[in-house]
């Protein structure tokens, strides 16, 4: 099996940072890309960011130049480092992890609050 544990979350002030961690654990070796979805009252969920086994990354046009997705393959961990966050980037955030042998896997989530 594969599972993804989360955290990190919690509340800052409109401008602040945060930093969320997704570790890997299992049958790591199956892992290839990951991301961070986030989902919000009245919305629908959104990939916020995803990041290739190699490094290769992508972002939702919202989190472009604030928001920055890294992994370490040795720690089978990825992470979002969140800068300049936003009151609408208030959500619940999901790690994401695509498994060749367990297809898509997600997290518990962790709750982002940005307060004006």
């Amino acid at each position: 099996q594969l599972q993804l544990v989360e955290s990190g979350g919690g509340s800052v002030q409109d401008g602040g940072s945060l930093r969320l961690s997704c570790a890997a654990s299992g049958s790591t070796f199956s892992l290839n890309a990951m991301g961070w979805y986030r989902l919000a009252p009245g919305k629908q969920r959104e990939l916020v960011a995803a990041i290739t086994r190699g490094g290769s990354t992508s972002y939702a046009d919202s989190v472009k130049g604030r928001f920055t997705i890294s992994r370490d393959n040795g720690k089978n961990t990825v992470y979002l480092q969140m800068n300049i966050l936003k009151p609408e980037d208030t959500a619940v955030y999901y790690c994401n992890a695509e498994s060749s042998l367990y297809g898509r896997r997600w997290g518990q989530g962790t709750q982002v609050t940005v307060s004006s």
